[in-house]
């Protein structure tokens, strides 16, 4: 579950503070108070997990000049001014330095929960922002969400460590809900352009008008944004959805792409997502774009291709959503797992997420099963049936490591409560961890 949101309340009267921070408490927000802003300053910085709300008119440092000081440490920190009666023009003043919004003394305290609930959610959604960009700018920790240890994905991890380090245009193409677009994130993070702009257009989104206007301009005094050509100079732009450009746009950006010198100065990850059977990027982009595009290729591998990694990928993301609606995890029997991994899976990952999900909010209400869910997402599929004839022994022993790395997971690697658990003796579970790549360290 989320966690509260904090709210520094700043003000030289004792009364007004605890009145404040007790409305506030009992609506589940965590409050601390100060009595001066001197004294704030020494908690509240850039990364503050939380709201302020300050008097305007304190002795020493005044509210006005408070404000000042949290907006250069932080421009998009939402402070919530409080003002006297008749201090409008000193509130229009605040706000045009950058405060979230005022309250007029005597205020309704219901107004100011208000306030503080919409403050909050713009302050979380900026450090969740803020978060993901760390994260997409992270090498190591990108390549980590790009989880399974099947030889197809052991395989694109080393390709994308060689092309993120290769400096040429780039294609990425395969079938919808592959996690093309984490790719082309992670190329760019394990790359020497790791630290510049990473821009992203869906060539799909806008009409061709406005797609030209956004990929190349030209800029008008008005416009607050740079081409995206431009704005990612130096840096890598990502086109997602390329087959969508038209012959004349597809013209303009092999024109723009001849005119960079080498290396390029903006590299150019394009991502291919045809929908049309039998039809690949290679019908429908102009061949001197293609080729230019193509030099490095990626095929992002499809998910039935993957073997055990289902099992590794279900698992996971259904603890994620089980921990997010504060219930318990699905426990998987070898029956479900063994359709887990027969499934045909035409959405890929993405219908994955969308099935984890689904099987833990039927788990939640204490009805249903993941194959009444695979059934329902595939109405021509038979219970025993696979798509890729692989053995028996290969669903055994998926299913066998998906047992032994949930069981370690619940038990944080106590490796005593995993024997009695599963009724292995300690050399078994030794042995079978081996087999399966399972290290205790993991789970600490």
């Amino acid at each position: 579950m989320a966690q509260a949101m904090k709210i520094a309340i700043v003000d030289d009267e004792q009364d007004m503070r605890q009145s404040i921070s007790q409305w506030l408490a009992l609506s589940g927000y965590d409050t601390e108070t100060f009595a001066s802003a001197e004294e704030a300053l020494k908690v509240l910085g850039s990364e503050y997990p939380g709201i302020v709300i300050s008097d305007i008119k304190m002795p020493g440092m005044d509210g006005m000049q408070f404000l000042k000081k949290l907006m250069g440490a932080d421009s998009s920190l939402p402070v919530i001014m409080i003002t006297g009666h008749g201090d409008v023009p000193m509130a229009v003043e605040a706000m045009r330095v950058g405060a979230f919004d005022f309250l007029e003394k005597p205020f309704n305290p219901d107004r100011m929960s208000d306030l503080a609930k919409r403050a909050s959610n713009a302050r979380r959604l900026t450090l969740d922002n803020r978060a993901l960009r760390r994260e997409l700018s992270d090498g190591g920790q990108i390549m980590k969400k790009l989880i399974g240890t099947s030889p197809v994905m052991e395989r694109l991890r080393e390709d994308i460590l060689d092309l993120g380090q290769a400096d040429g245009h780039v294609l990425i193409d395969g079938e919808t809900g592959t996690g093309k677009t984490l790719v082309a994130h992670a190329l760019h993070a394990v790359g020497s352009r790791a630290g510049k702009k990473f821009v992203l257009v869906s060539c799909s989104a806008l009409e061709e008008e406005a797609l030209a206007k956004r990929l190349f301009g030209p800029m008008i005094p008005e416009d607050a944004q740079l081409p995206a050509i431009e704005e990612a100079r130096g840096g890598t732009l990502v086109l997602e959805d390329v087959e969508s450009l038209s012959d004349a746009l597809q013209a303009k950006l092999l024109s723009v792409m001849n005119q960079q010198g080498t290396p390029a100065e903006t590299r150019i990850v394009a991502i291919s997502n045809l929908q049309e059977a039998g039809k690949t990027s290679e019908d429908v982009l102009r061949p001197d774009l293609f080729y230019r595009l193509a030099a490095l290729r990626l095929t992002m591998p499809p998910l039935r291709q993957r073997g055990e990694d289902i099992l590794t990928l279900f698992t996971r993301l259904s603890e994620q959503f089980a921990e997010e609606y504060g219930c318990d995890a699905p426990q998987v029997s070898a029956q479900e797992a063994a359709q887990l991994l027969q499934a045909p899976w035409p959405g890929n990952v993405r219908q994955l997420i969308n099935i984890a999900e689904r099987a833990v909010l039927q788990a939640r209400r204490g009805s249903g099963t993941i194959a009444s869910l695979l059934m329902s997402d595939h109405e021509d599929m038979q219970p025993v049936m696979t798509t890729e004839g692989k053995p028996l022994k290969e669903y055994v022993e998926a299913f066998e490591r998906m047992l032994i790395d949930n069981t370690m997971r619940r038990h944080k690697g106590s490796i005593a409560a995993v024997m009695d658990e599963l009724c292995l003796p300690r050399r078994t579970l030794n042995e079978k961890m081996a087999k399966y790549g399972l290290q205790r360290s993991d789970y600490l």
